[in-house]
């Protein structure tokens, strides 16, 4: 499963977000973490007048001591494991991709903002960059100002989105080991709806009634699907595994089923390609991390 936990952090209060789940799952997993502060000297150098650029080498000196207090701070947080901290220079997004890339079972764990809508991930945008660019598993935390830094999060289930293909399932070996050793209780979750070309039937009308037994047909086949994976799962020794059949949009039915599901963890699959090729399940994964209030964990497939 995962050797160790890389935890990006910028000594912001929204970056500490992860900080609950990053203590709960080393803890209960029995990994180790490694706290990583990036200081971008180019970044610092933007940021200061002219004047102040003179003495551009004393204010990266000031950072990084500062970072090194801040991490050596957190660090102590960390009661039941072993947690080392890293200082780096360079491009935040690109330090983390390469210290990570290391080993491909170090799983990262961020934070994004809590603010919905069309708003950009932070750190910056260090995080969407980190989400596009990394091969390891990726699990990011939408962070609010009411949220608890101190502490361990409850984590009590999986959510799993499967759409019936290859790639989604390809999630579920890392959700088996996830469950036991975390004693999570599975949730199998898959949305149909009617595709819209079907509302037209021969030149352009409206056919309510075959719309209708389409309609239960999908469902028949979606609960006929979740029936068999939930099979599949028990035999392989999960106890507590579930499924849920909604009618809706994917990406809509997985974000409102997990807002009701308290202290629950998505666990998603994406493409395994990098770089700048997009996420899959289509657009589902991507709208699911932008608007999930709960925690993410998405896996890229190998190709």
């Amino acid at each position: 499963m995962y050797k160790k936990i890389l935890i990006p952090l910028d000594g912001s209060p929204t970056a500490e977000n992860v900080l609950p789940y990053a203590r709960a799952l080393s803890a209960r997993l029995g990994i180790p973490v490694e706290l990583l502060a990036i200081v971008d000297q180019r970044e610092i150098a933007r940021s200061v007048s002219a004047a102040d650029g003179l003495y551009l080498d004393r204010l990266v000196e000031d950072e990084t001591r500062r970072s090194e207090e801040y991490l050596a701070k957190i660090g102590k947080t960390f009661a039941a494991v072993s947690v080392n901290s890293t200082l780096a220079r360079g491009r935040a997004a690109e330090v983390i991709i390469e210290s990570a890339a290391a080993d491909k079972a170090t799983l990262i764990m961020m934070a994004t903002h809590g603010r919905s809508g069309l708003e950009r991930f932070l750190l910056g945008s260090v995080a969407e960059k980190v989400l596009r660019g990394a091969a390891n598993p990726l699990l990011l935390v939408r962070a609010t100002e009411a949220a608890r830094v101190d502490g361990e999060a409850v984590l009590r289930s999986v959510i799993v989105p499967l759409d019936g293909s290859e790639l989604a399932e390809t999630i579920l070996p890392v959700v088996q080991e996830s469950a036991k050793k975390l004693q999570l209780e599975v949730i199998l979750f898959r949305a149909y709806v009617i595709p819209y070309g079907a509302y037209t039937a021969g030149e352009g009308f409206y056919d309510p009634v075959n719309l209708e037994a389409f309609l239960a047909r999908l469902c028949e086949e979606t609960i006929d699907y979740l029936e068999r994976k939930t099979a599949e799962l028990k035999r392989k020794g999960i106890e507590k595994v579930s499924y849920i059949a909604r009618e809706g949009l994917s990406a809509d039915e997985i974000i409102k089923f997990a807002g009701a599901t308290p202290d629950s963890l998505i666990a998603m699959c994406s493409h395994g390609y990098s770089g700048v090729k997009r996420w899959v399940l289509g657009s589902v994964t991507e709208t699911v991390l932008r608007h999930a209030g709960g925690p993410v964990l998405v896996v890229r497939a190998q190709s």
